[in-house]
């Protein structure tokens, strides 16, 4: 692998080329999840579209491999060398409310987007935290809190806006490149670098929903009464539980502080009296510890999961489920139910329906539309505990096997490590479709996926 010339590389790009020996290279790449540190060789924080082509362009002619971050959530395995093209700078966002699109760039967050869409009183499909990425969270599907009503956010991609592996700027639609277009939607194929993307917005200035909290030693009443209760929801409602762990930490509010706690994430778009109706199963079920549903501005969706704003080492691993039985909330609760002292802060179960199962007209890349359910978990891990979160994480998985489809998600592979897991985000045909768009586009591996693919 050749070394690039990181001086005459600055020299060509308005932007920032740093290199190890510099102060401000570390939190130029440290990214939102804490768990992986990366080590390239060069970070190059582009100021325009033309700084993209010249990255790439020079990573190219010197051999060595490219990885993008915006922000760092998804950040997957750590990289070692390489060049590292950080598009945090690119947080432009245009709203076109007559066409009820979004235009935003390579860096933007979810929390510029609602706050730019809020103005024409549209949204759009944000994950459960606002502080993401745009463009990662699409390119591998994007399921959020209003998913059940709208599908996932690949679903709404207009055009992208991509430098290939030979620097070219293309933009890529149905029309003009539709596999490439087909894949980008939801495969998150590592063929280039997205320095825009188009999307449409949804017209939902206000939803009925947010958070319900129960006390842990009622969980299992609670779930139970999750299980049978949300399949019977219709679209207009998206819904999911977990089991929250949070520290004992004066940043916690006291109910919640150091203790096992359920958390219900609801979210109802339509009239907020109907809304309260489906709803009340749950608030019958067992007294809450908080209960904060009400009527909400659109911009406020982060308000429903709670996730946490400031970067922190995480380890994560999602897998999809066929179904949710009693036997499978039983088996949950043994291993991460009340009386279990385990090192994981959210043990999650999403409902998977209405929109989320119809994919569009057009097609996307999008895997696991077929599962009921999806699993999720995460663990907080300063290096001395990695290995107990992998366990703990290894023993919640291994209690769900039964049910599990044998897929997951892309976007919440987390600690993924081997290509068999990655794979298993796509049925084969579509990962075997995927691979050919990979080889096509990026025919030399230019490109490094976050993951072993």
């Amino acid at each position: 692998m050749s070394v690039i010339d990181a001086e005459t590389l600055a020299s060509r790009v308005h932007g920032e080329v740093l290199t190890p020996v510099m102060a401000a290279f570390p939190e130029t790449h440290a990214g939102f999840n804490l768990a992986e540190v990366h080590a390239p060789d060069v970070v190059v924080r582009p100021a325009d579209t033309q700084d993209v082509r010249t990255a790439v362009r020079a990573a190219a002619s010197a051999g060595i491999p490219v990885r993008v971050q915006a922000t760092g959530h998804g950040k997957g395995r750590a990289m070692n060398g390489g060049m590292l093209i950080a598009t945090d700078r690119f947080r432009q966002v245009q709203v076109d409310p007559v066409a009820r699109t979004v235009r935003a760039a390579a860096g933007a967050r979810w929390s510029d987007v609602l706050s730019a869409a809020a103005q024409h009183h549209l949204t759009g499909l944000c994950g459960s935290a606002p502080d993401v990425g745009v463009v990662g969270y699409t390119l591998g599907g994007g399921m959020g809190p209003m998913a059940s009503t709208f599908g996932f956010n690949a679903d709404l991609v207009r055009t992208i806006e991509l430098v290939d592996a030979e620097g070219h700027l293309r933009q890529v639609t149905a029309e003009s490149e539709p596999e490439l277009f087909w894949a980008l939607r939801g495969g998150k194929p590592h063929v280039g670098v997205v320095t825009a993307i188009e999307l449409g917005l949804v017209d939902v200035p206000v939803y009925f929903g947010g958070a319900i909290f129960y006390p842990g030693e009622r969980a299992a009443e609670v779930l139970h009464t999750f299980r049978q209760w949300a399949p019977t929801l219709p679209t207009t409602t998206t819904t999911s539980i977990a089991l929250l762990r949070l520290p004992d930490d004066p940043t916690v509010p006291e109910p919640l502080r150091g203790q096992l706690s359920v958390h219900l994430r609801y979210v109802h778009v339509g009239e907020p009296a109907r809304g309260a109706r489906l709803l009340a199963p749950m608030r019958q079920t067992v007294p809450p510890v908080v209960d904060l549903v009400d009527l909400y501005p659109a911009e406020a969706i982060g308000s429903v999961h709670q996730d946490p704003t400031d970067p922190v080492p995480a380890r994560e691993r999602g897998v999809l489920l066929a179904d949710l039985t009693a036997e499978t909330v039983d088996r949950l609760l043994a291993v991460a139910g009340p009386g279990q002292d385990l090192p994981l802060v959210v043990v999650e179960l999403r409902l998977m329906g209405g929109a989320i199962r119809t994919p569009p007209p057009s097609g996307s890349a999008v895997g696991g539309r077929a599962g009921a359910y999806h699993l999720f978990v995460v663990g907080i891990c300063p290096p001395p505990l990695r290995e107990a979160v992998d366990g703990a994480t290894g023993a919640v998985l291994a209690a769900v096997a039964p049910w599990t489809t044998g897929g997951t998600l892309i976007n919440f592979q987390g600690v993924a490590t081997t290509p068999a897991q990655v794979r298993s985000a796509w049925p084969g045909d579509l990962r075997r479709r995927l691979d050919r768009v990979t080889r096509t586009w990026d025919p030399d591996g230019l490109f490094q996926f976050a993951y072993p693919a």
